[in-house]
């Protein structure tokens, strides 16, 4: 299995990205995938993630309605669309994919970092202010 995550660069404060996962080797709608991203000096934190079979979604509170998470299941591909990004934003960002899950904690695997089955190397964000 392969995550490959891109579309990262060097944006202004105020302006948009749109990240890209790219998925291989796996059931792609099987899969529940989810966005982390990683500032320095800092810990990993959970963004957003997204159901296999319906597209349902989660947000962390500091990026919903900024950020948007979305799947195409033919191209085996999540992305992660971010607008008005904010200098706090940089990080590094990578995906992840789950054994898809349902139940109204369908997301816990990713908010508790725990369980995962698969991690992708990151693409690199930087928010200039």
């Amino acid at each position: 299995v392969q995550l490959q995550a891109s579309g990262g660069g060097l944006v202004q404060a105020g302006g948009s990205l749109r990240l890209s996962c790219a998925a291989s080797g796996l059931s792609f709608s099987a899969y529940n995938m989810a966005w982390f991203r990683q500032a320095p000096g800092k810990g990993r934190e959970f963004v957003a993630a997204i159901r296999g079979s319906d597209s349902r979604t989660y947000y962390v509170d500091s990026v919903k309605g900024r950020f948007t998470i979305f799947r195409d299941n033919v191209k085996n591909t999540a992305y992660l669309q971010m607008n008005s990004l904010k200098p706090e934003d940089t990080a590094v960002y990578s995906c992840a994919a789950d054994r898809q899950r349902f139940g109204p904690r369908w997301y816990s695997d990713f908010m508790d970092q725990s369980g995962i089955d698969y991690w992708g190397k990151g693409t690199q964000v930087t928010v200039s202010s």
